[in-house]
């Protein structure tokens, strides 16, 4: 455990970050599974739609550096050429 004040305070953002961080990979997790879920049931508009969604949140999370902006790049190319090979 932490001895002094400020290892203390250190202690406790962090762990207020990790919970932040968790909360907001979780949320990116669930659009880019939307997406999916639409390419899956065939649905190329609505496949569309939840695309245009989950781009906004992958770069805002590489912006700020909760994910590798390289990675954000290949989710965000191999989803859309999922959309793009849907009949």
């Amino acid at each position: 455990m932490a001895n002094s004040l400020q290892a203390r305070k250190r202690a406790r953002q962090a762990e207020k970050r990790r919970l932040h961080n968790a909360s907001q990979r979780s949320m990116m997790r669930t659009y880019m599974k939307k997406v999916i879920k639409a390419i899956a049931s065939g649905d190329k508009e609505q496949a569309t739609v939840a695309y245009g969604v989950a781009i906004p949140v992958l770069d805002r999370l590489a912006r700020k550096g909760l994910i590798h902006p390289n990675k954000a790049a290949r989710h965000k190319s191999r989803l859309s050429a999922r959309i793009r090979s849907m009949s």
